[in-house]
C-alpha cells in the first residue's frame, strides 16, 4: 500500500487481484496522509479482509521486536501472500520441510511460524488458520560455569562494546534485543537501576526493571565518560542506531574463550538465572528478574538448580 497524490488529495493505492484500488486518506497534508494511512492499515489487519501479509505488518509496527522482525523476513514469503483461512496444517508442514532441509533447527523454525499465529491472534483471526508445528526441542540446557564465564570476558576485552554487552548480559538477564536497543536514560547510575522496559508508553514487551550491581556499575561509569551517542551498546563514534545484531564479536569473544559453539548471547540470559537458583533465589524473585509473565515458566525451567529442590521429598523418604 503507498500513497499517491490525486486531485491535490493523498490516496492509498494498492494492487489486488490484478486490479488497482484507491483509497482517500481525506488530507493534502502529507505528513497527516502518513498517520492516516498507518490507521487504515491497523483497520484492515483487525477488522478487514487482509492478507497475512498485511496484519502481520500491522502487528509488528504496533508491538513486535526485533526478533519477530527477523523470523518473519524468512517465513514472510512462505504466508504473506495468503488469507488467513489459506493457513492449512499442510502449508506449515511444507514450510517446515523446506527449512529442515536447509539445516534450520526445529526451535528457529517454530519462532518462524510463530509470527503469523501471534498477528492473527492480536487481530482475533487465529480461528480462521490451522497451524501445525514441529516437535518443539528439548530445552537447553547450557549454562556456563564462573570460570567459563572468566574467560568469555576475557575473550570479550578486546573489544568494548562486546565486553560490556556480556557483562550487561549476565547481569540484567536480559535478552539481546533489550541491550542493543538500551539507551542511556534507562540507566539510572545514582539510583542503580536499568528500565529495560523503557520510557515509550507504548512499548509492551513485559521486561524488568534491574537493579545495577557493583562490577556492572564500574562498567557503566567507565561506558559513560566515553559515550559519543545514546546508546549504551556503542560500536563506534556517534552511533545513530542501535545494533541490529552483537553476534559477529560474540562469537569471536567465545572463540577466544575456547567455548563451544553452542554458547549464544542467550546463553548469559540462562546462565544468570541458573546462577540466581543456585544461590537460593526465589522462583518468584527470578522470574520478576527475568520478566516472566508467570512463575510456571521460571520454576519449569530453573527450580532444579536451587538448593532445596525436592529436598523435602527426600527427607520424607528417611527410613
Amino acid at each position: 500500500m503507498r500513497i499517491v497524490l490525486y486531485r491535490r488529495k493523498y490516496y492509498a493505492v494498492e494492487q489486488r487481484n490484478g486490479a488497482i484500488h484507491r483509497r482517500s486518506l481525506r488530507t493534502s497534508d502529507l505528513e497527516a496522509a502518513k498517520r492516516n494511512l498507518e490507521d487504515l492499515k491497523r483497520h484492515d489487519a483487525v477488522q478487514g479482509d487482509g492478507l497475512v501479509g498485511q496484519i502481520v505488518d500491522t502487528y509488528l509496527l504496533e508491538r513486535g521486536d526485533q526478533g519477530m522482525r527477523w523470523a518473519w523476513k524468512r517465513s514472510g514469503p512462505h504466508f504473506a501472500h495468503l488469507r488467513p483461512d489459506q493457513i492449512t496444517e499442510a502449508i506449515c508442514r511444507q514450510y517446515t520441510e523446506r527449512r529442515q532441509r536447509e539445516k534450520r533447527s526445529n526451535g528457529t523454525i517454530i519462532k518462524e511460524i510463530g509470527v503469523p499465529r501471534t498477528a492473527l491472534k492480536w487481530a482475533k483471526k487465529l480461528h480462521l488458520a490451522q497451524f501445525e508445528f514441529p516437535p518443539t526441542p528439548p530445552p537447553r540446557e547450557r549454562h556456563l560455569s564462573r570460570d567459563e564465564f572468566r574467560r568469555l570476558l576475557e575473550g570479550a576485552s578486546v573489544t568494548p562494546h562486546v565486553e560490556l554487552f556480556v557483562r550487561l548480559a549476565l547481569a540484567t538477564g536480559a535478552r539481546a534485543g533489550a541491550l542493543l536497543s538500551l539507551t542511556w536514560l534507562r540507566v539510572d547510575l545514582d539510583r542503580r537501576i536499568i528500565r529495560l522496559a523503557g520510557l515509550e508508553p507504548e512499548s509492551r514487551k513485559r521486561r524488568a526493571t534491574v537493579p545495577i550491581n557493583d562490577s556492572l556499575h564500574a562498567a557503566l561509569l567507565k561506558a559513560r565518560e566515553g559515550a559519543t551517542s545514546s546508546w549504551v551498546i556503542e560500536a563506534s563514534e556517534d552511533q545513530e542506531q542501535p545494533l541490529k545484531t552483537i553476534r559477529t564479536g560474540f562469537e569471536g569473544a567465545v572463540r577466544r574463550a575456547k567455548l563451544g559453539d553452542d554458547v549464544t548471547p542467550n546463553v548469559l540470559r540462562h546462565t544468570a538465572a541458573v546462577w540466581m537458583a543456585e544461590a537460593g533465589v526465589s522462583m518468584d524473585e527470578i522470574a520478576q528478574y527475568l520478566g516472566h509473565t508467570e512463575t510456571a515458566t521460571t520454576e519449569r525451567h530453573y527450580a532444579r538448580f536451587s538448593p532445596t529442590f525436592l529436598r523435602r521429598a527426600a527427607s520424607a523418604l528417611e527410613v
